[in-house]
């Protein structure tokens, strides 16, 4: 291309009057390689000042003198061609754009249900019945009920064989075996001796010999008014129901009028204090505590001497749960009772061991070893109702003669009973025989 612009002019040319461009396939054929869009204007359009002169030679006639090189002017050079094996690129596609996803619609639900009622907070089973109705309706389903009900329920004949199966179904509840001993020899010579008509006989004779046996033992526990406060010192193993049967003693003696105080002083075992102290709430009665951990003998001083100074007229101390093969903490009660008689001597006025009835011949073993240690004035038997035996109330009245003060039959507070021998027995025995 450039040799094109460079070349002179021949020497014999004399027309140097006038020039003329060049035209479209001069251009195209100087530059075959240029593109479209760079080609020059049209004919018609007039073309650049530059371009013309850059071929139009010097009007000189001397043939010594060369025409001076010409170079293009910049602005008529025409953008440098790409190779013609490469093809102009295309512009670059964008990115595609992700199209975002309709929101998916909305799928119609069923009809929420209406919101049910609040369930409504579980309460105690009603109380017991009064009197003997009461008791029976409690004491049908234990083991000493059921065996004997089932024994006279056939109208059984009057033998030996009907003596061997009472004395199998009075192991069994848990009379134990000197208790039952008893019971069946006595039974076995009274027949012998032909006091017995029949079965039904049998079983009247029966009733006067378990009554006869509870007797001695069942006797209310009497208040002293002269005794102010009259203390009583609660103890017993793990789990009888000893802070339960102390908020069921302050709801009775609250209803006879009476002033009342408790004494925390289970402080080992989580949340018994706060157990008493909601008692305590629930019957309107003043509660002396010291905490978690604290000493139970500086609790049952505080509360003794707090009890003396308001004139209190019942004071129950409470006591932490022990086995009583621990002779640790068996020794701790025997503390808890001489700081009490540092006040007043004859404090604690009444020791009540709670057993539970469903515990058997243990209870026995029990009370012998709390009975050494703080003097067991008085019993209360718990958790009757239900599937216990209650066949072990016989076997502690025979052995130690210690009165039974109460029985509990329920979870209500008026199912802490005094205990009726009568009522307790003719609850365990049938009505009559027969289905």
């Amino acid at each position: 291309m450039a040799s094109f612009f460079r070349r002179k002019p021949p020497a014999d040319r004399k027309d140097t009057a006038t020039s003329r461009g060049y035209s479209i396939e001069e251009l195209a054929a100087a530059f075959p390689g240029a593109p479209a869009e760079a080609a020059p204007p049209q004919a018609s359009e007039a073309p650049p000042a530059p371009a013309p002169q850059a071929d139009v030679p010097v009007a000189s006639e001397s043939p010594a003198t060369p025409a001076p090189e010409l170079q293009p002017a910049p602005a008529a050079a025409a953008p440098t061609p790409a190779p013609e094996a490469a093809a102009p690129a295309a512009p670059a596609a964008p990115p595609p754009v992700p199209t975002p996803e309709p929101p998916p619609l909305p799928v119609p639900s069923a009809p929420a249900p209406p919101p049910a009622a609040e369930p409504l907070a579980p309460t105690a089973p009603p109380p017991a019945p009064e009197g003997r109705s009461g008791w029976r309706e409690r004491l049908r389903g234990s083991a000493f009920a059921r065996s004997l009900g089932g024994l006279f329920s056939r109208n059984p004949r009057l033998d030996d064989d009907l003596l061997d199966e009472i004395e199998t179904a009075l192991l069994m509840a848990d009379v134990g075996v000197a208790a039952t001993t008893s019971l069946v020899d006595s039974m076995r010579r009274r027949m012998k001796a032909r006091e017995f008509a029949d079965a039904h006989a049998l079983l009247a004779a029966l009733r006067g010999e378990l009554v006869a046996l509870l007797r001695p033992v069942a006797q209310p526990l009497a208040i002293d008014a002269a005794a102010r406060p009259f203390v009583i010192l609660t103890v017993g193993v793990n789990g009888v129901g000893k802070t339960t049967t102390i908020g069921k003693l302050a709801r009775r003696y609250r209803d006879e009028g009476r002033s009342m105080m408790l004494a925390a002083g289970d402080t080992f075992r989580a949340a018994a204090v706060a157990q008493l102290q909601a008692w305590g709430e629930r019957n309107g009665v003043a509660v002396i505590a010291q905490g978690q951990d604290a000493d139970p003998a500086s609790v049952a001083f505080d509360a003794l001497q707090a009890a003396r100074a308001r004139g209190t007229e019942v004071l129950i101390a409470d006591t932490a749960g022990r086995l009583h093969t621990q002779q640790g903490l068996m020794a701790e009660l025997g503390k808890i009772r001489r700081v009490l008689g540092k006040i007043d001597p004859d404090a604690p006025h009444e020791v009540l061991m709670v057993v539970d009835g469903t515990t058997g011949q243990n209870a026995i073993s029990q009370l012998r070893q709390f009975h050494a240690a703080v003097r067991v004035t008085g019993l209360v038997v718990t958790k009757l109702d239900g599937t216990a035996k209650g066949g072990v109330v016989f076997a502690l009245a025979r052995e130690f003669g210690i009165p039974i003060r109460y029985a509990g039959i329920g979870e209500r507070p008026e199912d802490l009973r005094v205990f009726d021998a009568e009522a307790f027995v003719d609850a365990l025995l049938p009505e009559s025989l027969g289905p």
